[in-house]
């Protein structure tokens, strides 16, 4: 290189270093299975900076990677350099792309951040032409282009045929003014990236666009570099199921952006002044291998700042068994890394359990979770920084079929998933979603105020199931919101299909059923109706296709009058096909049939419960919810 390139080059790193100042640039890099290369990785990159007088922090965000990139990243620590920091995050379950770069910007302080993926296909020997493109247009937003005129890429033809469409429609429906979102390297203003990431949902591939999407909406003004990018052999062909995850997101981005303008909408609570003691309250009737899976979960937490409290019917015992496998469990409670109070309670109601807990609790926030869930590595994290918002007294978030549950069990998750079987509810059980207020959540995950908790005495204990919707009901009738966040995630163990699945949903119906008339501020809703309107089709379709043919009625006649009163069971049959379609002829079976089986009980027992004068509320502590 001449004299002249290199008297260029370091004119550009000046810039960078001028636009940093006295603060400091924030490189997250997130990293999935990588434990080669990171470490070599990090190196590069900070006697890069380093050599350069650039103030930096590197935080690499290990997505719970299994091959030992952990331990790569804790080595990547050691060596010490003049204006470089390494701060690795350390994820213990993989949350996706999105969740790590969130977990990365929540871990650092500088007032530019650079996203800068951990494989290094973007050298960040360009970092200077970002920051010269940042100060030349004024952009709060430079993202790196594979499209630019002076970009430099070594890229397989198939991918550039997927690429232009996909961004052929993005810029359609859309509607962002770049040629790129997915080239991994992007430089933020602070302040930006944290707004937009405050009002994110997708966790996967169609994050960087649903970001950019939400900075522009936003007023953030984007523009382009370009990269030089050798990707070689590394791309083969792309995997069906990342296909159709990115179209699935793509298209969710496109119907909050243009359709709900949820971005517009979306709040972001004000950042709290301190962290508050989360008080985590369990009720359970023994220890079992669940309770040790969620306990050794909350061990994993981000946020420190919490004590557990277990509610068992006697004394723990010192040693649980993996029903599972049949074997002792080798997890003991002594090797946990948070304060564990344990309260035995005798063979009482939830209801009754959690009240203990409540009077029990030094925290400002009461946490429940159920023993048969476990959450996830952020639960408490994103859940808390809802409280700097005073109208808020609780807030709630999805509970998702572990993956390791066995099959029926998977079914009886895939059941509850079904559009035509939770409806509008479908959020509780999965993923995803939008950011909502609710008036009715599950004690499984919900987060209360200890204050809002103590002015109405917690739980009332006359019902069981349903007390939880009765504490939904006093803490709105308080005055307060009830906030449903898509990343505020636990894993909750399912029930198989079908015996214990349908008795649950049996218990949750009747008591639906009589609260209806007896509390319907937060239960009279036509949707808890209609599979009890289905049954009472089901009966009259039943004696109408048995009715003999009348003498007074020709064939063609009577077959038109069978066609017409069988035209909705044909088209719910057709509904639950498409909506319980699987590949897997097994998996498809099996929810057809779980989906029929739960709307005829719910709608039996809902009825059941609408009749009732009283609801028994006996405690069946074999099957406790």
């Amino acid at each position: 290189m001449s004299e002249g390139g290199r008297t260029d080059i370091e004119a550009k790193w000046a810039i960078a270093r001028d636009a940093i100042g006295g603060g400091r640039l924030s490189v997250i890099m997130p990293v999935y299975n990588l434990a080669d290369a990171i470490e070599a990785n990090v190196a590069e990159t900070a006697r890069l900076f380093d050599s350069h007088g650039i103030r930096a922090e590197l935080v690499p965000v290990d997505d719970g990677s299994a091959d030992g990139t952990a331990a790569a990243l804790a080595r990547a620590v050691v060596p010490k350099y003049e204006h470089v920091v390494v701060r690795p995050v350390i994820c213990q379950r993989n949350g996706g792309k999105g969740a790590a770069l969130r977990a990365g910007f929540d871990a650092s302080t500088g007032e530019y951040v650079m996203l800068l993926d951990g494989d290094l296909d973007i050298n960040p020997k360009q970092t200077p032409w970002f920051f010269e493109v940042m100060a030349e247009s004024g952009a709060d937003i430079v993202i790196g282009s594979k499209r630019h005129k002076r970009s430099v890429v070594q890229y397989p033809w198939h991918r550039r045929i997927v690429s232009w469409v996909y961004f052929t429609l993005v810029r359609i429906f859309v509607g962002l003014p770049i040629t790129d979102t997915q080239t991994g390297m992007k430089l933020f203003r602070r302040e930006v990236l944290g707004e937009s990431l405050g009002r994110m949902l997708v966790k996967t591939y169609a994050f960087d666009l649903e970001l950019l999407a939400i900075a522009h909406q936003r007023g953030a003004k984007i523009a382009e570099a370009p990269v030089v990018i050798c990707f070689g052999n590394k791309f083969g062909a792309l995997k069906a199921e990342t296909v159709r995850t990115m179209a699935l997101d793509s298209l969710a981005v496109f119907y909050r952006l243009r359709v709900l303008r949820y971005y517009a909408k979306a709040e972001v609570p004000p950042k709290l002044d301190h962290d508050p003691l989360v008080s985590v309250v369990i009720a359970c009737p023994r220890r079992s291998w669940m309770l040790d899976e969620c306990l050794a979960a909350l061990g994993n937490q981000s946020y420190r700042n919490f004590e557990v409290i277990v509610l068992p019917d006697g004394e723990l015992s010192e040693q649980s068994s993996d029903i599972r496998t049949g074997e002792p469990s080798c997890f003991q409670l002594s090797t946990l890394n948070f304060k564990l109070l344990t309260l035995p309670t005798g063979k009482v109601r939830p209801a009754e359990k959690r009240n203990v807990g409540i009077k029990a609790a030094k925290g400002e926030i009461i946490a429940f979770i159920d023993d048969d869930a476990y959450p996830d590595a952020h639960w408490l994290e994103y859940a808390v920084r809802y409280f700097g918002d005073g109208t808020i007294g609780a807030v709630g978030g999805p509970g998702v079929t572990p993956p390791s549950d066995s099959f029926l069990a998977r079914m009886g998750g895939r059941v509850y998933d079904n559009p035509l079987v939770s409806g509008n509810y479908r959020y509780r059980y999965k993923a995803g979603g939008v950011k909502r207020d609710v008036d009715d959540y599950p004690s499984c995950n919900l987060f209360v105020r200890k204050s809002l908790l103590d002015s109405f005495g917690g739980y009332r204990t006359d019902f069981w199931p349903g007390e939880d919707t009765l504490l939904c009901k006093d803490i709105v009738d308080a005055g307060s919101r009830i906030v449903y966040d898509p990343w505020v995630v636990v894993y909750h163990h399912r029930r198989p299909l079908f015996g214990a699945h349908l008795r649950q949903l049996g218990r949750y119906a009747f008591h639906r059923g009589y609260f209806c008339k007896r509390y319907p501020s937060n239960s009279l809703r036509l949707s808890y109706f209609i599979p009890t309107l289905f049954v009472a089709y089901l009966f009259v379709w039943a004696i109408l296709v048995a009715i003999p043919q009348p003498g007074v009625m020709s064939v063609e006649l009577f077959c038109i009058w069978q066609g017409l009163v069988s035209m909705p069971m044909l088209a719910y049959i057709a509904l639950v096909l498409v909506s319980s379609l699987s590949l897997n002829p097994a998996v498809w079976v099996v929810t057809l049939c779980g989906v029929f089986a739960s709307h005829v009980t719910y709608g039996i027992r809902f009825l059941g419960g609408l009749l009732a004068r009283r609801a028994p509320c006996e405690f069946i502590g074999k099957d406790h919810a």
